[in-house]
């Protein structure tokens, strides 16, 4: 059979258009996760908060989006993949859209913590659907560039919050996540669910999943199978693991810069952002490395190298060297979750697979709320940098866990 020549390139490989739309997803997940920050100080003066109050915010966004990704999950595995991003895109659009219009703190909390619910099912959803779309040779390197949005959305909402905050105020900064509801819309008539989930779904219909079909409950079909029980436990320890130390880094590093470090605001920026830039480029780099010579031996490089770089950050920065510490430690911060969501995923089969990362991935999520508290015990009797090498401890154990017990591609995500 010839090829028909007028079929296009995304109609042949239907990946290529769900990458655009899960790219531009997370790019909006990145940039709506980070908009709390930049109207934190907007939202004390205009409500009278309490530094209590106004930290609490960010433990109620955690914990939305846990609870997101866990039902996130399961939702991916009995709805559907793309229906799931729809559905979350457009809610936390509305819901971030709509807190840019209350009038008291409590009803920022209650919109904050449902948009949360849609921002944390994304992650989940999306690294589901292109592990199921692309092919195994491409798949680490796709899925890397595709955790680049994510710190683009970093970065991009850095940059408009510097404009629009001072012109025309906080409110309207959340009026602008309206926006991707636009992009919900038109992913549900444009992006088909992968093969894979629409084969599975009829075998588990017709009864040839029996396993499936005796538990209702995706999770006790997990923990009924030991191989999928031990990779569940593992991964959910990994992800506790890896989850608290991406968070309490990231929460406090930029203040470990200006605080102890004695950097001004600006030149800390601007460390902060050139971090940002390199761990894009560095999950691109792993993706394709990973490909090359194994999901396994790269994440471990990429996580105990950041637990054995903090140290040298902490005890070894001169003036003079900060900026290549900085460039350095961005490089190995950002490969780590640029391997993760394809070695998870290729952990578990297609039938319970939302179900397995979302629950694994999610429980490390919750354990990840006591990092920037654990950090900030640590600086009240010690210093910031002591509380950072409490960070390096937990990278160092996030990537033993898989290096000792975890096989790489034990399942296909394009097969049923």
């Amino acid at each position: 059979m010839t090829a028909d020549p007028s079929i296009s390139s995304t109609q042949k490989q239907p990946w290529k258009l769900a990458f655009v739309f899960c790219f531009l997803v997370l790019l909006c997940d990145g940039a709506d996760i980070g908009i709390l920050a930049f109207t934190l100080s907007s939202l004390k003066l205009e409500f009278a908060l309490t530094n209590v109050q106004a930290g609490a915010l960010g433990s109620w966004s955690l914990f939305g989006m846990a609870i997101g990704g866990f039902f996130g999950g399961w939702a991916c595995d009995r709805f559907g993949r793309v229906r799931v991003i729809v559905l979350a895109t457009g809610m936390f659009s509305i819901l971030s859209g709509f807190s840019g219009l209350v009038q008291s703190y409590e009803q920022f909390v209650t919109l904050r913590v449902i948009a949360c619910l849609g921002l944390g099912s994304l992650y989940i959803a999306t690294n589901t659907l292109m592990s199921e779309m692309v092919p195994t040779k491409h798949r680490t390197t796709v899925l890397a560039a595709l955790m680049t949005g994510f710190t683009l959305g970093s970065l991009v909402i850095t940059s408009v919050s510097a404009w629009i905050i001072p012109s025309y105020g906080w409110r309207t900064l959340y009026l602008l996540t309206f926006l991707p509801i636009l992009l919900a819309v038109s992913m549900y008539f444009l992006v088909p669910e992968p093969q894979s989930w629409k084969d599975a779904r009829a075998l588990k219909l017709s009864g040839a999943l029996d396993t499936l079909k005796k538990a209702e409950n995706p999770y006790k079909a997990i923990m009924e199978n030991p191989k999928h029980r031990i990779m569940f436990i593992l991964w959910s320890m990994s992800s506790g693991l890896l989850l608290f130390g991406y968070f309490g880094v990231s929460n406090w590093l930029p203040s470990y810069l200006e605080t102890e470090l004695g950097i001004k605001f600006k030149e800390m920026a601007l460390y902060m952002a050139g971090t940002y830039l390199t761990m894009m480029f560095a999950k691109v780099v792993a993706g394709f490395m990973a490909d090359k010579i194994g999901r396994k031996i790269v994440f471990a490089f990429g996580t105990m190298g950041t637990a054995l770089f903090i140290p040298i950050l902490v005890y070894m920065h001169t003036p003079e060297n900060i900026g290549w510490l900085m460039i350095t430690f961005g490089f190995l911060y950002g490969i780590p979750y640029a391997i993760n969501a394809t070695y998870l995923t290729e952990s578990f089969p297609t039938a319970i697979r939302g179900t397995a990362i979302g629950g694994a991935f999610n429980i490390g999520r919750l354990g990840s709320v006591i990092a920037p508290v654990a950090i900030g015990y640590m600086a009240m009797h010690n210093s910031i940098g002591a509380g950072l090498l409490l960070m390096a401890g937990a990278y160092f154990l996030c990537g033993l866990i898989p290096t000792l017990f975890i096989k790489e591609k034990q399942y296909d995500p394009q097969q049923a």
